[in-house]
């Protein structure tokens, strides 16, 4: 069943937008994460063009956060005031994004750039995660410590000023480097439509010394705001959020992001950070293979503005 995309310009099939959708959307909930990473690109491979997926995917990556959030709130593993404090450094980071977004693409370099991104920030931070997954899982089997973080431990960040007690997370610490962590997350996603819980799990876990038991839910929380507030700039500076595109996604997302919370909870943390990390560095690896293909056009022809 093909149906036209009015922003994107394109005929597509609903059935397989839909699957993306669901399939993504299971991943968001037994990850903790945004989704973007790999709907970002699979709507690119497909023929969609770069802004537009990357505009249109936020308010899918906020759907999906939505219904896992949910979940989590429910089960209350979620840290309220921590989600607050990083959400302070999220929508400055969103805005600025946006601006960025913008500014790449009246120079003409914005497709580029997002290639670019995603094969760097996709293949490192899928080896590092897949390698830290590999260790602890032989750990695990050795019959060593399953994680090296223990909740409670401190580096040079906790002693940094301004600190601040989160209860449900049962830590004390500075909120410099949490409105910072926010700032970059709400940035990236922005930029490149990614939810950024790839990143910010990790960070959260191993940076800031947060239990694995909040992190997800609080992840979660983070992206659905940030992600709502970016999916409204685009559609308001840029005007490249495609509706039609946009809702398939988002019933697909909203359905699978049920099933993958429930999966999640059932699946032991070391194995979760090992598929996790082969997954974000797979698609960093498709992604790098897409740039370096010869094009079967070498020249496209692209409307951009009229003069009169």
């Amino acid at each position: 069943m093909q149906l036209y995309l009015p922003i994107a310009d394109i005929p597509v099939n609903v059935f397989l937008i839909l699957a993306m959708g669901a399939a993504v959307g299971f991943v968001s909930g037994m990850f903790g994460i945004g989704g973007g990473f790999l709907m970002t690109p699979l709507l690119i491979f497909v023929g969609i063009a770069p802004a537009v997926a990357v505009a249109s995917v936020a308010s899918h990556i906020a759907a999906s956060s939505f219904s896992g959030a949910i979940s989590y709130w429910r089960r209350r593993a979620i840290d309220p005031v921590l989600a607050v404090v990083l959400l302070s450094g999220g929508s400055l980071g969103t805005a600025l994004g946006v601006w960025t977004f913008t500014l790449l693409r009246s120079l003409g370099q914005l497709d580029l750039m997002i290639a670019t991104s995603y094969v760097i920030l996709l293949t490192t931070v899928g080896g590092l995660m897949f390698w830290e997954g590999l260790r602890a899982l032989l750990r695990a089997r050795r019959g060593g410590p399953v994680t090296t973080r223990r909740p409670g431990s401190h580096v040079w960040i906790h002693g940094l000023p301004l600190k601040m007690r989160f209860k449900r997370s049962k830590i004390y610490l500075s909120v410099i480097p949490v409105v910072v962590i926010g700032l970059l997350i709400g940035f990236i996603g922005a930029v490149m439509g990614i939810g950024g819980g790839f990143i910010l799990v990790p960070l959260l876990i191993y940076v800031l010394r947060v239990p694995t038991s909040t992190v997800i839910g609080t992840s979660m929380v983070l992206t659905l705001v940030t992600m709502v507030f970016a999916t409204m700039l685009h559609a308001v500076t840029n005007h490249l959020v495609d509706a039609v595109l946009a809702l398939i996604l988002m019933v697909g997302g909203v359905t699978g992001a049920q099933f993958g919370a429930r999966a999640g909870q059932k699946i032991r943390g070391e194995h979760l950070r090992l598929l996790l990390g082969l997954l974000v560095l797979a698609v960093g690896i498709r992604f790098a293979v897409e740039l370096v293909i010869r094009p079967e056009d070498l020249f496209t022809v692209r409307e951009t503005g009229v003069t009169g």
